[in-house]
């Protein structure tokens, strides 16, 4: 008998099984570093479950085609508390107008391993409103679309206490959605509510004065609104996970029964400015004031 030499070679038919073996071992390397590998020149995809914004053109701009869960969406804006709601009501409808358990994928599986009771006897999710700079106006938020009842409205005192308020109620995850009113916040601030943010099963909101857009923000989403001609909401966005984003988007938001009241020529005039009474008592979001009569001296 002869002893196996130590220095042969490998058969052919060895050479062929590892290079075989080789290659798939790189092919699945490059899926996986495909799937968790973001190129900044390519949109991200989002990794929590996203809500459509109700703009064809805005969610073709947003990393997973919408508003996320689990991460805050940081909207500026120097709007006496319209803006927001003319942007956000297409979603707070979509999210209001079925039981919070249908609203978003993971809140389902959530809800159904934590609860064994019936569907229809789950208690559906209302909406937060925290510090918002004017009172909840219920015949316009009903006119727009969202149910009264399943609003909450919250307003703390100081900016300690609205943080604090926050915080708890992104922890509680027992809301369809969270708008938040937080001019101050501070960027670690901020950061923490993004760490918080989490372990929510719903969009987050915070809403602050374009005037902190040169400010670092730990908000993965960040946009810009403004006034356009027409009725028009003009969006841009400042840091999404994504290329930049270049020049703005122009979107329809009139509201329903404003449409149906106005006339062709009253439709191709710019929007107009409305300035809102001093008083605090009088301001109410989505209360449009009545024009006041001219009076004559003679």
């Amino acid at each position: 008998m002869f002893a196996p030499d130590p220095q042969r070679s490998a058969l052919p038919d060895d050479v062929g099984a590892a290079a075989a073996s080789a290659a798939a071992n790189s092919a699945r390397l490059d899926a996986l570093l495909r799937a968790q590998v973001w190129r900044a020149s390519s949109l991200g995809s989002s990794r929590s479950a996203c809500v459509g914004s109700g703009f064809a053109a805005l969610d073709a701009e947003l990393p997973g085609g919408g508003w996320p869960s689990q991460s805050l969406s940081e909207i500026l804006c120097d709007s006496v508390a319209t803006l927001e709601w003319r942007l956000l009501a297409p979603t707070l409808r979509l999210l209001l107008g079925s039981p919070a358990s249908q609203a978003l994928p993971s809140a389902t599986s959530r809800l159904s391993r934590a609860s064994n009771r019936p569907k229809a006897l789950r208690p559906e999710r209302p909406l937060l409103l925290i510090n918002p700079p004017l009172t909840p106006h219920l015949p316009g938020l009903q006119q727009a679309g969202l149910p009264p009842h399943r609003l909450i409205w919250i307003a703390p005192e100081t900016p300690a206490q609205q943080l604090w308020t926050l915080e708890q109620a992104i922890k509680a995850n027992a809301s369809a959605a969270i708008l938040a009113w937080l001019p101050r916040a501070a960027p670690e601030q901020i950061r923490r509510l993004q760490s918080c943010a989490q372990v929510m099963d719903a969009p987050i909101f915070l809403f602050r004065p374009l005037a902190v857009q040169t400010q670092p923000s730990a908000a993965p989403l960040r946009l810009c609104v403004s006034t356009g001609s027409g009725w028009t909401l003009q969006v841009h966005v400042l840091k999404r996970r994504g290329p930049r984003h270049e020049g703005l988007l122009s979107l329809p938001a009139m509201p329903a029964d404003l449409a149906q009241v106005l006339t062709p020529q009253m439709l191709s005039r710019a929007q107009p400015q409305i300035q809102l009474p001093n008083t605090v008592e009088a301001r109410h979001a989505l209360a449009r004031p009545a024009p006041q009569p001219a009076i004559s001296h003679r």
